[in-house]
């Protein structure tokens, strides 16, 4: 997968600036570190990357979203609107918070229907949250006109997308705040962590506060007198991942490239398959190619695809069919929050809103992501590598 394919003598110069001082944590022992601030140098070269006024380092991408929705002041009798294809972290988040995750549908880009906003909107509804899915963009201007219609705060869940745009414009860049996710499996790693943005000071500092047991980081005082605003947590990034993350950051552009590259060239040999489709993308220009996504007139022939192709060796997802990032599947989830009424009560019959997780609410996801199969895009492909998709791709066009 992307970013860890090319850790190299650039990540291991950064870190080792940090080893050579002792000190591994964010704030503090300013004279020990001898002038090494990995973290806030990457929060400054990744606000200047995207364009945003401000950006914080975090210890995950989910823990990003919960240090968001707080800053948003997200909370307790709110909803928040979730697409129906994205990863667990974005309906945790919301409960995390204590606000109650509404499952909308999903168009052709896979992302979530800037139709369905308005669709599954109540009086409650509070915020959107949009999901740059499998490193391509939503239709992400006409979520956000749609939200703002409606006034609602806009969260972009940008965590498998880094590096991706609209129109020229940065992914995660369009809404209240953004966030990313630099777990071992991303576009670009620090083995964990994640970045919130956003253009507006209060937000950032709400969220500065709050990943930092409410410290408000004033440079006029000592770390020991420094006043507590609000009430925080620690989700502190510490001066390894920042270190990992600048160099990783200077080579995002050339990932991508490469990616795009190599999904060209399996895309072109993909193309042959009588009836096979491929995803809608708004942007083609703005998509990371991390993962190619294409599709078939049902989930049969799909389903008979997948399995030929695994007999040669080549390895594809179906969402629904494996149980990934699909809300339905997270079944546990519900049943958890049901199974805690007292902290969730819109798990309760008696609740105000009328939540509902029924797959007869999103049938776009239900037909999409059943024909629809991912296949993951490698940073470095050599020609072994395509002529052994080429060659399996070839053989199972004949079981369809």
């Amino acid at each position: 997968m992307p970013g860890m394919e090319v850790i190299g003598q650039e990540e291991l110069k950064e870190v080792m600036d940090v080893m050579e001082t002792g000190v591994l944590m964010r704030y503090g022992f300013d004279k020990e570190r001898r002038g090494v601030f990995k973290v806030r140098l990457f929060e400054e070269a990744f606000a200047r990357y995207c364009g945003t006024s401000y950006a914080l380092g975090v210890t995950s991408g989910s823990a990003a979203l919960k240090v968001a929705l707080t800053a948003l002041d997200v909370g307790p009798g709110d909803e928040v609107i979730c697409p129906a294809f994205t990863f667990i972290a974005t309906y945790e988040a919301v409960l995390e918070v204590g606000a109650v995750p509404v499952m909308a549908d999903i168009d052709e880009s896979l992302c979530l229907d800037p139709d369905d906003i308005i669709r599954k909107m109540t009086p409650y509804t509070k915020a959107v949250i949009p999901v740059h899915m499998c490193g391509a963009p939503a239709n992400i201007d006409r979520i956000v006109e749609a939200a703002r219609r409606s006034f609602l705060l806009v969260l972009e869940d940008n965590a498998q997308a880094a590096g991706g745009s609209f129109r020229g414009k940065k992914l995660g860049t369009f809404g209240d705040m953004g966030i990313f996710s630099f777990d071992y499996y991303k576009t670009m790693t620090t083995g964990e962590g994640g970045m919130v943005v956003t253009d507006r000071k209060d937000l950032y500092e709400r969220a500065d506060w709050y990943h930092d047991h409410g410290h408000d980081h004033d440079p006029r005082v000592s770390r020991a007198q420094e006043r507590h605003p609000i009430l925080g947590f620690n989700f502190r990034m510490n001066e390894l991942q920042g270190a990992l993350g600048l160099a990783q950051l200077r080579k995002l552009d050339d990932i991508i490239a490469a990616q795009r590259r190599n999904k060209a060239a399996v895309k072109a040999v993909l193309s042959e398959v009588p009836g096979i489709g491929f995803r809608a993308i708004p942007d083609p220009d703005g998509d990371t190619a991390t993962f190619l996504a294409f599709n078939f007139p049902d989930e049969v022939t799909a389903a008979r695809f997948q399995d030929a192709l695994a007999k040669e060796g080549v390895d594809t997802v179906n969402f629904k069919k494996n149980n990934w990032h699909y809300v339905p599947n997270w079944h546990h989830l519900i049943s958890w929050a049901t199974a805690n009424s007292k902290k969730y009560p819109f798990t309760d019959p008696s609740y105000r809103g009328k939540v509902d997780y029924s797959i007869r609410h999103i049938p776009k996801a239900e037909d999409l992501l059943g024909r629809t199969l991912f296949m993951a895009i490698p940073v470095k492909m050599d020609q072994e590598r395509l002529d052994r998709i080429a060659s399996a791709v070839a053989r199972a066009r004949k079981e369809i």
